[in-house]
């Protein structure tokens, strides 16, 4: 049974390397967006291949209208979107408040919330019953930092992070008569090179021993997540965001 298409924003590497292979394994076909590295979406669209599955890639900077366009042109050429996976994200070396530039904060907001934004709408265009569409789902990839506000270190970042739960609230509860239903996973301390782009590849197992699970996630328990609000298993939930966190930011 063809399951549609399932569009991975940041699917090269990480947590949306192991969404796009976990959606592929479940029927879905994959369009795996990535920004510059096309070695490692290549990588990740043959190890679905070798797996029976089918996915194809597209390169675009989601903070571009012009390719996010692109982006979604390539879905449409692929087959009918399902789903939407919103995972592309910066982080920034850590810094106080008051050291923050412009540049710094138009790049963490450009793609972090504008990226999305104008990525959930292109795809609300495609599956709202309102535009003749068949539906779908659209998965908003947050994070811990948004509940915890990641003080001396990424502020803005946590920022960013707590405007896509508010939009995710928002866009849940305007489409949710059209038979698009929106979510998010909150993923806490995850073992995956992101933390080396902010300039600390130690910093998930560094924080490790002191989380109330004393470990660090994996991308996998991430994509699981995701992977159940894409499915029909999730066909009642909306607007709400699943803590991945092994307990990191629950207050007691």
């Amino acid at each position: 049974m063809d399951k549609g298409i399932v569009l991975v924003t940041g699917g090269s590497r990480g947590i949306g390397a192991a969404i796009a292979r976990l959606a592929a394994a479940r029927g879905y076909g994959v369009l795996i967006n990535y920004n510059s590295n096309a070695t490692a979406a290549a990588a990740v669209c043959a190890s679905i291949a070798a797996q029976g599955g089918r996915a194809d890639m597209v390169a675009g900077d989601v903070s571009v209208e012009a390719d996010v366009d692109a982006m979604f042109a390539a879905a449409d050429r692929m087959g009918t979107l399902a789903g939407l996976v919103n995972n592309a994200g910066v982080v920034d070396v850590a810094a106080r408040v008051e050291d923050f530039d412009l540049k710094r904060l138009q790049r963490m907001f450009a793609i972090n919330v504008f990226g999305t934004v104008l990525c959930a709408g292109r795809a609300v265009r495609r599956m709202s019953r309102r535009h003749g569409g068949q539906g779908g789902a659209i998965v908003n990839i947050t994070s811990a930092a948004a509940k915890l506000g990641a003080p001396g270190n990424y502020v803005d970042y946590a920022a960013a992070k707590g405007a896509i739960d508010s939009f995710t609230v928002g866009l849940a509860l305007e489409v949710a008569g059209e038979g698009i239903r929106v979510n998010g996973v909150r993923p806490g301390i995850i073992d995956t090179d992101i933390h080396a782009s902010g300039g600390d590849p130690q910093r998930a197992a560094r924080m490790a021993a002191d989380l109330p699970m004393p470990r660090a996630g994996t991308a996998e328990e991430v994509a699981e997540a995701v992977l159940w609000l894409l499915s029909d298993a999730a066909s009642y939930s909306t607007g709400t965001v699943i803590d991945v966190t092994g307990g990191r930011g629950i207050a007691p």
